[in-house]
């Protein structure tokens, strides 16, 4: 099984293209407020804009309600969101008639938390488990996962870089990665080398 990954927390054309040519299948740009890696809605459209269309581009956002999510969208160009906050399946169905796939992220704590009715009520694309700290570049106790692993394809972030990534997967068998703070040379600034080293080590352990 091929591992997807993605790489997030981009802004500048040389860490995008470096992710693209390192084989990432996503990468992702915060359009929430008040992080190091924030972006705007003309800078993330200038950069998806270098992105092909096989590689998925995605933008990010916190607790912004979904109206301004989707003018966000709309305005970076992009057709994919992360919503990381308070979002409600109405929430989610919403993007979705605006035409937007959705990757609904939650803290590990949160997902172990969910009784699982909630958890099919949100009908994301795609479902990211993160530390309870985004960004932060913190490692989870994987064990709720591993006495109650998601009963559909899964993205797995939190403290992933080259060095853990593959035990990582290894580990807990997630059908994805994203990573963003664990390919930074410091706080907010992507490094190329580590891009293309965290790919790598991401797929080690695939099989064909």
């Amino acid at each position: 099984m091929r591992t997807w990954v993605k790489i997030c927390g981009l802004s500048t054309p040389e860490t995008v293209d470096a992710a693209v040519e390192a084989g990432a299948d996503a990468v992702g740009f915060v359009l929430a407020e008040g992080s190091p890696r924030t972006v705007d809605a003309a800078t993330v459209r200038e950069l998806a804009a270098r992105v092909p269309e096989h590689v998925e581009a995605v933008g990010v956002f916190r607790g912004q309600g979904v109206e301004r999510v989707i003018e966000l969208a709309r305005a970076s160009g992009l057709s994919t969101v992360q919503l990381h906050g308070d979002e409600s399946p109405a929430d989610v169905a919403a993007a979705h008639a605006a035409g937007l796939r959705v990757v609904r992220a939650v803290d590990v704590a949160t997902y172990a938390a969910e009784p699982e009715e909630s958890r099919v009520a949100f009908r994301e694309d795609l479902l990211l488990i993160d530390a309870v700290t985004p960004g932060a570049g913190a490692v989870f106790d994987g064990q709720p996962l591993l006495d109650a692993p998601p009963h559909r394809e899964w993205v797995l972030a939190g403290g992933l870089d080259p060095e853990n990534v593959a035990a990582r997967v290894a580990e807990l068998r997630p059908a994805g990665v994203d990573v963003s703070s664990g390919v930074e040379s410091s706080r907010g600034v992507k490094s190329v080398a580590l891009i293309r080293e965290f790919v790598a080590a991401a797929r080690s352990g695939d099989t064909a």
